[in-house]
């Protein structure tokens, strides 16, 4: 069958610009029993890129309701083991359009920046086939060290793979004001990012337990050593 190629074609596209568009961070605390005046920080944005048109939708189930479901499982997990340190839960919003949630909290931050021992970021959470990557992983040696050995000793997650400062999600701004902290994604399995193809039934959240249990003990391993 013959096409005939186009000579032109006519667009119309009808857009608004929301200049003042509100959105809000989400914030919980438990506090710690042994050193309450330091803070290890969990981060996961809740936001993704939304709808294209009246019919597309991008679920963001990778990125990032599965960082937000670890989030809410550690919840769960400190709300029955009372942590060491107090432990901040953090889910900042409008990630996606430039880590302006994040930013947001470390100028104005309720708790000191200083005061936190360590921060970990979860942003693609859904998969694990390969194990995980640990963004900061050569600027935070001896976090690394003892991460990597309690894998080790316990074999949480398939691998643990390391990359440089990155600065592409929530850590970020903490970084950049000095504060300690990872970026972990998991490798493997779905490569659907930022499409349609994102959804719940494509995770396999083949290292999400494991991983899970690795930062658990990661925690307690960092509050035995100070």
């Amino acid at each position: 069958m013959k096409i005939d190629s186009l000579s032109w074609i006519d667009i119309h596209i009808h857009n608004k610009f929301l200049a003042e568009k509100k959105t809000r961070n989400i914030l919980g605390v438990f506090r710690g029993n042994q050193k309450p005046d330091s803070f290890i920080v969990f981060t996961a944005h809740y936001d993704h890129i939304g709808s294209l048109g009246r019919k597309s939708i991008f679920p963001g189930a990778n990125d990032n309701a599965s960082g937000v479901a670890m989030l809410i499982s550690l919840m769960k997990h400190y709300s029955e083991h009372p942590p060491a340190y107090s432990i901040v839960f953090l889910s900042p919003s409008a990630e996606e359009l430039g880590l302006l949630g994040s930013q947001h909290f470390v100028l104005n931050s309720p708790i000191d920046l200083g005061r936190i021992r360590f921060l970990i970021n979860f942003d693609l959470a859904g998969t694990g086939e390969e194990g995980i990557m640990v963004v900061n992983a050569g600027e935070h040696t001896e976090e690394f060290n003892i991460l990597a050995g309690i894998n080790k000793n316990d074999s949480l997650v398939s691998a643990i793979k390391t990359r440089g400062e990155a600065c592409i999600s929530d850590h970020c701004p903490f970084y950049a004001m000095g504060v300690p902290c990872f970026y972990i994604y998991t490798m493997g399995g779905s490569k659907a990012y930022h499409d349609l193809s994102d959804i719940p039934s494509a995770l396999s959240l083949a290292a999400f337990d494991g991983y899970r249990k690795l930062i658990i003990r990661f925690v307690e391993a960092l509050a035995a050593s100070n």
